[in-house]
């Protein structure tokens, strides 16, 4: 059999070993292992970005859908938890508000008896100038506490406030208002018991601002109540969302740790067999020797 020059054997680049062709100029086993390299490579990588971010859809191609809807439940998570503060300042408004009506209940209390005390007709006009002294200043503490704001917001002016208590904003709670400027306070305020004829008139319109006072706490109360309900509702609401996004959006640790051994395997391996196939072509150097 006539033997072939190397510059023949290099210009056709194949040879027959049994039923098997080898090539040098394009090496097909190694352009295979090195795509499968590659899916490999990826598919680890992004294992790699799930476990460390701990989200699924670390890439709006990740789940185009699914990325599209854990953004509008991320914004109405963000939003209810905006209503939820809301709401819970309207709460400490309304306690704030208790806190001064307490100290006014205590004042109104306070001048009630001394309207009693100016009636014992065993005091002197003297003495009931001195508990006048008293009453006046209660008088007066009743109605700076009129003028009180909650950061900026009047407390006891009667004006009425509207809170949000959904993440829609298509919802609000009309908050009782409480006036402590109405002419039942400020009748008792402006009472004076200097004599018992004025202690007498001074006694029915200090007990009117009690009763009065007692509606307005009772009104306070009732807001209380109403705004904790909605801020108990909104924060099982929260948590309902929070869980839906988290089905959509959260990594399992457990199955993509999996994940990441496998593809892990598969680059070290498919490493080795790029290698492997690399080699291959040198083979023909032992046909031209």
């Amino acid at each position: 059999m006539p033997s072939c020059s190397m510059k023949e054997l290099w210009r056709r680049s194949d040879f027959k070993e049994g039923t098997k062709t080898m090539v040098i100029n394009t090496n097909y086993s190694a352009l295979s292992s090195g795509r499968q390299l590659g899916e490999s490579q990826g598919m680890l990588n992004k294992s790699l970005a799930r476990l460390s971010s701990g989200s699924k859809l670390v890439n709006p191609s990740d789940d185009a859908a699914g990325f599209a809807v854990s953004a509008r439940f991320d914004a109405q998570i963000n939003r209810t938890q905006a209503a939820v503060d809301n709401i819970g300042n309207a709460v400490s408004f309304s306690q704030t508000q208790d806190g001064y009506l307490k100290k006014v209940a205590k004042a109104l209390d306070r001048m009630s008896e001394l309207t009693m005390f100016a009636l014992d007709e065993t005091k002197s006009n003297t003495d009931r100038g001195l508990y006048n002294t008293e009453f006046t200043n209660l008088g007066a503490f009743v109605t700076s506490t009129a003028t009180r704001d909650f950061n900026g917001v009047s407390m006891f002016s009667g004006s009425a406030l509207n809170v949000t208590v959904n993440s829609e904003a298509t919802g609000n709670f009309a908050y009782t208002a409480v006036n402590l400027g109405n002419t039942t306070y400020t009748t008792a305020t402006a009472s004076t018991i200097t004599t018992t004829g004025n202690a007498t008139t001074a006694l029915t319109s200090v007990k009117n601002a009690i009763n009065q006072l007692a509606t307005d706490r009772a009104v306070v109360g009732a807001n209380q109540s109403a705004l904790n309900m909605y801020q108990e509702q909104l924060g099982v609401a929260k948590d309902n969302l929070a869980a839906a996004n988290s089905r959509i959006k959260d990594v399992n640790v457990a199955d993509e740790s999996t994940s990441f051994a496998k593809y892990n395997i598969l680059v070290q391996a498919g490493t080795a067999m790029l290698a492997q196939a690399n080699a291959s072509p040198q083979s023909a150097l032992r046909l031209l020797g």
